[in-house]
């Protein structure tokens, strides 16, 4: 007969680590399945009740499966699980003791002293002494390991002994919090009993000699146990949480924009193509070119593709946020953008994200004033709540950068006409490799001169494009240029004049039938409104220091780069 493993709960200091499927001998051609007690006798459809029980159900083998085998649920464990009562409830969700828990606070761990805790993570570092070993464990959830302390008479020291403790291997460990006889800590936990989780091949390429980032970028599965790659994901984290922070808190409403767009909001053509022309029944990189459908003409036949028309990855989440704007005042998206620029410089990732607010009943000073707002918000968010991985980039990647960062939160920020801004540049006792006159783009070394030189650190806004102005030669646009990296945001007031904006895309030689519903907003009531974009790995750069863009993603793509 079957055997029913019940599902297994959780106790303290225990975890579930994988539920599957799993083939064992047995005496017997049945397989076990769980399914649903049903409580509506009345139904012969199943009945889902609030809340559930289940019976495991023998179940013939299929006539292919071989002799004495079996199928069932099995739960495999790191330590001892409690099986639940019949009927019981599940409990309540209670969050995994941390690092960061026991050391994170003003004391630093002294308050728990004498505590029997329980810690689960990552081994940095081993050291084996005479009489004493030395384990730095780290969970990620900040920068500091925990140094536990290990004797032999410990539970689970044999595993030391054998060489299965090594950097990189998964562990848990339970002990009694102590004084710390370091200078580097104020608390380490003596080790009672030491569990391997998981083992760690002698092949992990992450020691605790430094490697270089670009190194790096080919371990991205591995980066995250890093220092600098930990703390740098903690402060994307945090800028994350602080942006819906502020727009939540200021009444904005969140909006999901679509990753697939038939429109390009930029109009520069540099869009990733959507297809399913190309045939799906086997490997794409054996796909002929042959098998795309064409018109008589001997063009791409659009009409047969998924969408009925080419679609693309969009480049910006600016135009369908105006949609709920002038429907919910106050939106903002936050989520993935795409741009096929083949660019291998420090500044540009193909796969980036993109915070972009729209205020309904606004003006380009409203704009402004917005983006500062939110600009001092969250990198005072950064500086109150990641000190440890501050002082980290602080020592390591940009010496300064807390002061730096200080009086973007402190400091006014100036406003700067585009017009003005070219005077500063045309008088400025500097050589530019992109020379400057009045119509010209300005390029990031104008930026930062204007910034780091003439402003001395100070934020800076400069106004330039987009809707456009009585003179009839400049619109109402501004970019927020800051030190060290230039251009952070840039954003403008829209047009909301019909015939202005019609004559615009006949400029630009656009599709108006592609842009119906976009200037159908401006049919039906229409009212001024502003908003900004604004690079989310840009910011991550900004706030931590990190010179290449591409190590403030997870998993970065740029061209001929697409691993993991």
């Amino acid at each position: 007969m079957a055997v029913a493993i019940s599902p297994a709960r959780a106790i303290p200091f225990s975890t579930v680590r994988f539920i599957s499927f799993c083939t064992k001998s047995s005496p017997k051609s049945v397989q076990s399945k769980l399914v649903p007690l049903l409580t509506n006798h009345h139904h012969h459809h199943p009945v889902f009740p609030p809340k559930l029980q289940f019976r495991h159900v023998p179940l013939p083998l299929p006539a292919a499966a071989p002799p004495f085998h079996r199928r069932c649920f099995c739960a495999a464990t790191a330590e001892a699980v409690e099986r639940p009562r019949a009927g019981e409830e599940v409990g309540d969700f209670r969050s995994r003791l941390r690092v960061v828990d026991i050391k994170g606070g003003p004391d630093e761990g002294l308050d728990r002293l004498g505590q029997t805790l329980g810690v689960k993570g990552w081994v940095r570092t081993l050291r084996v002494q005479s009489s004493v070993t030395f384990i730095e464990v780290n969970d990620g959830s900040c920068l500091s390991n925990m140094q536990c302390v290990m004797t032999s008479d410990a539970e689970g020291y044999d595993q030391v002994e054998s060489g299965m403790i090594t950097t990189g291997a998964s562990v848990s460990v339970q002990g009694i919090l102590i004084t710390s006889q370091g200078s580097k800590q104020k608390v380490e936990l003596k080790v009672e009993k030491l569990v391997m989780v998981g083992k760690s091949d002698p092949s992990f390429p992450i020691q605790k000699k430094r490697v270089s980032r670009e190194f790096l970028r080919t371990k991205a599965h591995l980066r995250p146990r890093t220092n600098t790659f930990g703390a740098v994901a903690r402060v994307r984290n945090a800028l994350a949480y602080a942006t819906h922070k502020f727009f939540q808190d200021n009444g904005f409403i969140w909006i999901s924009s679509p990753i697939i767009t038939a429109s390009d909001c930029e109009g520069a053509g540099e869009q990733f193509c959507v297809t399913t022309l190309i045939p799906s029944s086997r490997e794409a990189v054996d796909s002929p070119a042959n098998a795309i459908p064409k018109t008589e003409d001997g063009l791409i036949d659009w009409s047969q593709d998924f969408f009925g028309k080419p679609a693309f990855l969009t480049v910006s989440g600016q135009l369908n946020a105006e949609t709920y704007a002038t429907a919910l005042s106050d939106v903002y998206t936050f989520g993935p953008t795409f741009r096929a620029e083949n660019s291998q410089t420090s500044r540009h990732l193909a796969e980036f994200w993109m915070i972009e607010p729209e205020l309904a009943f606004a003006d380009l000073n409203d704009d402004m004033a917005c983006a500062t707002a939110y600009l001092q918000y969250v990198v005072k968010h950064v500086l109150d709540n990641c000190k440890e991985d501050m002082d980290f980039f602080n020592t390591w990647i940009e010496k300064g950068i807390i002061n730096r960062l200080s009086d973007v939160v402190k400091k006014k920020f100036v406003q700067l006409t585009y017009t003005d801004a070219i005077e500063l540049l045309l008088r400025a006792n500097k050589k530019f490799e992109f020379p400057v006159k009045w119509g010209c783009d300005l390029q990031s070394e104008h930026e930062r001169y204007i910034t780091e030189v003439v402003f001395s650190g100070s934020p800076e806004i400069k106004a330039f494009y987009m809707r456009q102005n009585d003179d009839g030669k400049t619109v109402a646009a501004m970019d927020m240029l800051v030190p060290r990296v230039g251009e952070l945001i840039g954003g403008s007031q829209r047009e909301e004049r019909l015939d202005y904006l019609e004559d615009r895309l006949d400029d630009l030689k656009l599709n108006k039938e592609s842009y119906w519903w976009y200037l159908d907003l401006r049919r039906y009531g229409s009212v001024p409104h502003a908003g900004f974009g604004l690079g989310f790995e840009r910011l991550v750069q900004f706030a931590t220091g990190i010179d290449n863009i591409r190590d403030t993603i997870p998993f970065p793509r740029a061209p001929g780069s697409a691993e993991f």
